[in-house]
């Protein structure tokens, strides 16, 4: 065990992902109400980098530093996706 998983820097590293997985949930608002595709992309990026905040946030806690490669491997993903729906809906004329 490291010194990040006992006491009070643990605690408040949990705290912080409690924190981080409410304001995913209140991300999600916007994902699902829109009104434009703009805000649910913006939505989506949101919520996947605060998912990459909580992968990373859990293995220092946990001092699993494989975790750190998976937070690497989705925050990449988060930025291809939001790319591709950003120019799928250009294409598409979806922009004002």
């Amino acid at each position: 065990m490291t010194l990040v998983s006992e006491g009070l820097v643990g605690d408040v590293f949990l705290a912080l992902v409690g924190a981080f997985i409410l304001t995913a949930i209140v991300a999600m608002y916007r994902v699902i109400q829109g009104p434009t595709t703009q805000d649910r992309v913006i939505g989506v990026n949101a919520v996947g980098t605060t998912t990459v905040l909580i992968i990373a946030l859990i293995a220092a806690v946990f001092d699993q530093p494989a975790f750190l490669d998976i937070a690497i491997v989705y925050a990449l993903l988060n930025f291809l996706m939001s790319i591709a729906i950003s120019k799928f809906t250009v294409e598409r004329g979806g922009v004002l």
